[in-house]
């Protein structure tokens, strides 16, 4: 069985100019992914692009699968940001307003880079992160959950368990294949039409 790149950094940048230099690997790591894909991005390129050596990639960084889980990390924590304050938004409003807000959140979320989005689409499983994806997508179940055990009485009697998981799979399958597919060149009206569809059909199953 092949051993698997390993995919943590080797240290942490503490100081400005370490910072400076990690940060110019993880945005020519996404740049390669975006134009030239997985398989171009070589340490070597990376390095290249990033105007450092491939001896100073190194100190930071053990394997290119390191670095694409940074890029993941990166891109994760920027959509989170905007998940975790929708959250804090909506957490007094009734459900229809909620969710309505919650998916277009999803939306907005999904399209931050959708190029750098696509990619790692196709990229986290052979980056061996996969823990760490997970962890962010247990964070937006646990929220959800809560929302909804807060407005128990507002839905039928269900587990809050399993409508979280209902609802979150399928905002998240609305919203990831808008990417997928090329939508996010979809004009404000249809934006508007699949919130109002993914709101309708959401609600629909909470009551």
């Amino acid at each position: 069985m092949a051993r698997k790149p390993p995919t943590k950094p080797r240290k942490n940048a503490s100081q400005e100019r370490s910072r400076a230099t990690v940060d110019a690997l993880v945005e020519a790591t996404a740049r390669i992914l975006i134009k030239e894909g997985f398989e171009k991005a070589s340490t070597n390129r990376i390095a290249e692009i990033a105007g450092v050596s491939v001896g100073s990639l190194y100190q930071y960084f053990p394997s290119k699968e390191a670095l694409v889980a940074a890029v993941i990390d990166r891109h994760n924590d920027a959509i989170m940001t905007v998940v975790r304050a929708a959250f804090a938004e909506v957490a007094d409003l009734p459900i229809e307003k909620a969710v309505r807000r919650l998916v277009t959140v999803a939306i907005e979320a999904h399209h931050i880079d959708p190029n750098l989005h696509r990619v790692l689409a196709e990229q986290i499983p052979r980056s061996g992160h996969l823990a760490e994806v997970e962890a962010y997508s247990h964070e937006i179940h646990a929220l959800v959950r809560a929302y909804l055990e807060r407005h128990r009485k507002e839905i039928r009697k269900i587990d809050p368990a399993l409508a979280a998981f209902m609802c979150v799979s399928t905002i998240e399958a609305i919203a990831h294949n808008t990417v997928l597919n090329g939508a996010e060149m979809l004009s404000e009206k249809m934006v508007k039409v699949l919130v109002d569809e993914t709101t309708r059909m959401v609600v629909g199953y909470l009551r």
